[in-house]
């Protein structure tokens, strides 16, 4: 097993389709942790144990954008077991994302993904297990982190049904997180002070790169969502240093809720084939009235 240290490198991720999707949706919302309350702590008062939102996902070649699958988010408590990088058993909340092909797509290119992340009661992130099963073949990146004096240790093993292709430790000087547990980021922090403009730089843990990537907000906006819908939301871009995009700058376009949940409503993105849009469907068990949304009557 091999550390690696090298903290300041700009660091670039294998090209693959899964990578592409799994980094438009969950890299909308990731903050840096530097901000929190402790080494890697997050003050949740954004959403409670129960919660399901679900979103649709579009591919566009071309004229063409047909929707290519279909994106489950859910936040339980956790279930006794669950151990972080040091043996220890302190989950407390446990966050999935599960992610299929319609089965349009499944004749061109079958996905059934999912990562399952572990959180202590103080939201630090203890574990993060990662599973694709993508065209046929099978792969899992489990990441375990421990957190001290002022440093962040990950042991990452990648590893299909045949052999381990990675095991090394990635250190990072303050936080860093797997690229699910990025969508927690924005949703325990106060956004409402923000400027347009702002820059916040941060750093997410693949394979045995450290991807990274900053956030630039820039301002307000109105999404419509459907015929008599529309959503107030925070718009934000994002730098990816990743090959998986056509441009590092603005790889990302994200659209938040501007209330009390901040999920995302609407994400776009420019990829190496095409385009993609992830928008939101619905969601329950939200911990605030969703007051972002507006209902124009009907004439």
């Amino acid at each position: 097993m091999k550390e690696d240290n090298r903290h300041q490198e700009t660091i670039q991720c294998p090209v693959c389709l899964s990578n592409a999707f799994l980094w438009l949706l969950i890299t909308l919302l990731a903050l840096p942790l530097a901000g929190a309350k402790g080494q890697c702590v997050m003050e949740n008062n954004a959403f409670l144990p129960g919660e399901r939102l679900q979103m649709d996902v579009y591919f566009k070649w071309g004229l063409i954008m047909p929707k290519a699958g279909n994106v489950e988010l859910l936040i339980d408590n956790a279930v006794n077991g669950t151990r972080n990088g040091n043996g220890q058993n302190g989950a407390a909340y446990r966050y999935r994302l599960l992610f299929k092909t319609t089965s349009m797509f499944d004749h061109i290119f079958k996905m059934r993904d999912t990562i399952d992340c572990h959180y202590s009661k103080e939201m630090q992130l203890l574990r993060s297990e990662k599973r694709v099963n993508e065209g046929g073949k099978y792969l899992v990146d489990d990441l375990k982190f421990t957190y001290n004096e002022g440093l962040t240790r990950v042991r990452s093993h990648r590893y299909n049904l045949e052999k381990t292709k990675i095991d090394t430790v990635l250190v990072s000087e303050g936080c860093m997180t797997d690229m699910l547990g990025a969508t927690l980021f924005l949703r325990t922090h106060d956004i409402s002070a923000m400027r347009v403009g702002d820059v916040i730089p941060f750093r997410i843990a693949v394979g045995r790169d450290r991807v990274n990537v900053r956030f630039r907000y820039a301002g307000q906006s109105i999404v419509e969502h459907g015929d008599n819908v529309k959503f107030k939301t925070k718009r934000f871009y994002m730098d990816i240093f990743d090959e998986a995009f056509t441009e590092t700058k603005e790889a990302i376009e994200v659209w938040v809720s501007d209330d009390g949940n901040k999920i995302p409503i609407k994400i776009k993105a420019k990829l190496k084939i095409g385009s993609a849009e992830v928008k939101f469907r619905s969601i329950s068990g939200n911990r605030h009235p969703l007051t972002s949304r507006i209902v124009i009557p009907s004439r």
